[in-house]
């Protein structure tokens, strides 16, 4: 297929297309059934268009022929767009933004459609609604990282939508830096049905949170990235290790990014803290964040690293541990690892390697 079309190519650039080489190539080298075929070319060409120009452009951009060859499959009209009076501007926008090279490539291949009419009343005002709500995006990182992982152009009304739920969304005390990075992590809630997005908020507060609740969008962020099923999967988790709902739902306000965690490492975390350093339970409930802390990286060396002072007596009393997790990396390497000269070496190599076997004296 790839090679009738580098044949196609090759027709185009040695005289204009007329409309029935048009049909045969969208009939003989993209599959499309001849009604369709007609269809398009009947819908989109005219006197003004020209798919050489077109196909020209695209590779003096650098696109490859493979990717132009995908984008006008799932796109035809685009090979009937005009070069100085849209398709110029469209390609310009996108590199304006920071879209250059291979990443545009990719972004474009991803949805051809951005390419087409779809472009100025549906794609660029919401770029243009998102790009205000950006603070401090250098080199437009976040929007660009927001753009990616979102379809704008098959919902009905994208423009009406974004707006309405950006506006509900400040309504509900989700402003400035809030906002931004809520959309950039979950640019979903932006294009949801208003229905939907509401429904979502409202299951947040019926959990406890209120609207001037600061934790209250990192609680819409986690919600809407968990299904009810994984959600009640998760509450049987805490349940089997003896938490009740009450408890549950007053960790998860404490700490919404919580039930992010996956239920391995939340199983793992329960049973070290609990069997091993003997927490009660109610140490995790009112710290929950303990069980988001890495349990390879710090929580299991540093109890190790405080047990294996004990034993050699470095230490007269165990610190309390729920402190001693929370001090930053200098300030635990210098208040225990160096605490005695005579064995700061073999603490921080068993400290650094992992290996927390060494035999007490």
């Amino acid at each position: 297929m790839t090679t009738l079309f580098y044949r196609y190519l090759h027709t185009l650039s040695s005289s204009p297309p007329s409309k029935s080489s048009i049909i045969t190539y969208l009939t003989q080298t993209l599959g499309f059934p001849k009604p369709r075929a007609v269809f398009f070319v009947n819908r989109f060409s005219s006197t003004q268009t020209n798919p050489q120009s077109v196909i020209l452009f695209l590779k003096s951009h650098g696109f490859n022929l493979t990717d132009i060859h995908k984008w006008v499959t799932k796109s035809p009209q685009i090979l009937f767009s005009d070069v100085e009076k849209t398709l110029k501007s469209r390609i310009q926008f996108f590199q304006d933004l920071g879209l250059t090279g291979p990443d545009l490539g990719k972004f474009i291949s991803k949805n051809p459609v951005y390419l087409s009419n779809r472009f100025e009343e549906r794609l660029k005002p919401c770029v243009d609604i998102v790009k205000r709500l950006m603070l401090d995006d250098h080199n437009n990182e976040n929007l660009i990282r927001t753009l990616r992982r979102c379809n704008w152009v098959d919902i009905k009304q994208p423009v009406v939508r974004v707006s309405a739920n950006v506006k509900y969304l400040e309504q509900c005390g989700i402003v400035g830096a809030q906002l931004a990075t809520v959309i950039t992590r979950q640019p979903r809630l932006l294009i949801m049905s208003e229905s939907d997005l509401k429904e979502l908020v409202s299951k947040v507060l019926d959990m406890g949170f209120s609207i001037d609740n600061r934790m209250l969008v990192h609680a819409i962020y986690t919600v809407s990235c968990l299904s009810d099923k994984t959600f009640e999967r998760k509450l049987d988790l805490f349940r089997s290790y003896g938490f009740t709902k009450v408890e549950f739902l007053s960790m998860f306000k404490k700490a919404p990014g919580l039930l992010r965690v996956s239920e391995a490492k939340l199983k793992t975390g329960i049973g070290f803290f609990v069997n091993t350093v003997k927490f009660d339970r109610e140490v995790l409930v009112r710290r929950p964040s303990c069980l988001m802390l890495s349990l390879e990286e710090r929580v299991i060396p540093r109890f190790k690293i405080l047990d294996i002072m004990m034993s050699k007596k470095i230490l007269k009393k165990m610190p309390k541990f729920l402190n001693v997790m929370w001090l930053p990396e200098d300030e635990f390497l210098e208040k225990f690892i160096s605490k005695d000269r005579n064995h700061a070496e073999e603490l921080l190599l068993a400290y650094k390697s992992g290996d927390l076997l060494l035999q007490s004296e």
